[in-house]
């Protein structure tokens, strides 16, 4: 019997390939967005990657892109509260959101940040996937399921994505997969496969880029 939520498996050297020639390419900052009146056309196959702080997020996208300061963390939690743009080639957007889950941003900045969010992800018609990143370590918290939720309100398909995997033991590594199984099974919007990936390793990330040069 398939377990709920499998590994997503090692794509085939066709789909491996395209995926590594679309982050072969040009990438480049776009801009960042503070408001919906600036976000970039939608003319183009947009993905975005979410997670609460410290989850690792600036290095899976430095990895991706194999562009080791494309995406910069803040040291200081809550600071960035902008949607950053990155184009892929000719035809991808790579979105950034701002982490989630900082106990120190101001409310006024989680509320603003919040609306802006939503507002994201409902009108976006050209957003492909929601990427949501979890620990590795620690599998889902509370504060990852509330943006899975705001996914499944807004009806955009997200994957969860494991970072730190490296970190992990085998013997603990089923329990957490256990656990992300059960809380993932919660959420309509959840794509039925799970990718694990070490930024530090390089491991899954031929498998995330395949993905990503996959959605049409």
């Amino acid at each position: 019997m398939q377990l709920p939520f499998p590994l997503v498996e090692e794509p085939d050297e066709i789909t491996t390939e395209k995926g590594r020639k679309l982050f072969a390419g040009q990438t480049d900052f776009l801009k960042g967005v503070v408001a919906m009146s600036g976000l970039p056309p939608s003319d183009r196959i947009e993905v975005c990657f979410a997670g609460r702080s410290n989850v690792g997020k600036s290095s899976l996208i430095n990895a991706l892109t194999g562009r080791k300061g494309l995406a910069r963390a803040s040291n200081t939690p809550g600071r960035t509260q902008e949607i950053n743009f990155f184009t892929v080639g000719e035809d991808h957007y790579l979105v950034d959101l701002p982490g989630y889950g900082f106990a120190n941003a101001p409310l006024a900045v989680v509320e603003k940040w919040q609306r802006l969010l939503k507002q994201y992800l409902s009108g976006r018609q050209n957003l492909r996937r929601a990427f949501v990143l979890v620990d590795a370590r620690h599998g889902i918290k509370k504060v990852d399921e509330e943006i899975m939720s705001l996914l499944d309100s807004s009806a955009v398909t997200f994957q969860c994505v494991l970072t730190k995997a490296d970190k992990v033991k085998a013997k603990d590594r089923e329990a957490v997969l256990k656990q992300v199984r059960e809380k993932l099974s919660k959420h309509p919007a959840a794509f039925p496969e799970l990718i694990l990936t070490s930024s530090e390793k390089g491991d899954g990330i031929a498998t995330l880029r395949a993905t990503i040069a996959s959605l049409i």
